[in-house]
């Protein structure tokens, strides 16, 4: 058996695109969950106080910002997967391992981050519906956990 054929098997693009669906999944997940459980607290404020609803509608869109960034990870790391060429792969399996954990921290650090601005954008959305004073406060805990995902 050949060097590159060690170095380069079939298999090694499965890895990278694994990485790829792993960065994009669970990315989506956590925006997805972000956005349920902040929509429901901002739905629960509204009924006592409609005037603020647009105003809180800041942790939906944060969490809908991390799927944008499992998004663009996955592009990026599906760019530089190599089709193989004449029957051989130009596609190293350390390269496709390097895809596969690239996607898998960036998914999985959206999850968590789209979980934070869940949690913290039903509390705090029900919390400045009952005092306004604690709008910032919110702010500023969604903007900590908006910046999980950007590892």
């Amino acid at each position: 058996m050949s060097v590159e054929m060690e170095t380069c098997p079939a298999s090694a693009p499965f890895f990278g695109f694994m990485g790829v669906t792993s960065a994009l999944v669970f990315a989506n997940i956590g925006a997805a969950y972000g956005t349920a459980k902040s929509g429901v607290g901002i739905s629960s404020m509204g009924v006592m106080n409609p005037g603020l609803v647009m105003r809180n509608i800041i942790p939906v869109v944060m969490a809908g910002v991390l799927g944008i960034y499992g998004l663009i990870v996955a592009v990026i790391i599906q760019g530089s997967i190599v089709s193989p060429q004449n029957g051989l792969s130009q596609y190293s399996l350390y390269t496709g391992f390097a895809h596969l954990a690239a996607g898998l921290c960036c998914g999985l650090s959206g999850l968590a981050a789209g979980m934070a601005i869940g949690i913290v954008g039903d509390a705090g959305v029900r919390a400045v519906g009952q005092q306004e004073k604690l709008f910032v406060g919110m702010i500023l805990i969604l903007i900590f956990a908006e910046a999980l995902g950007l590892y």
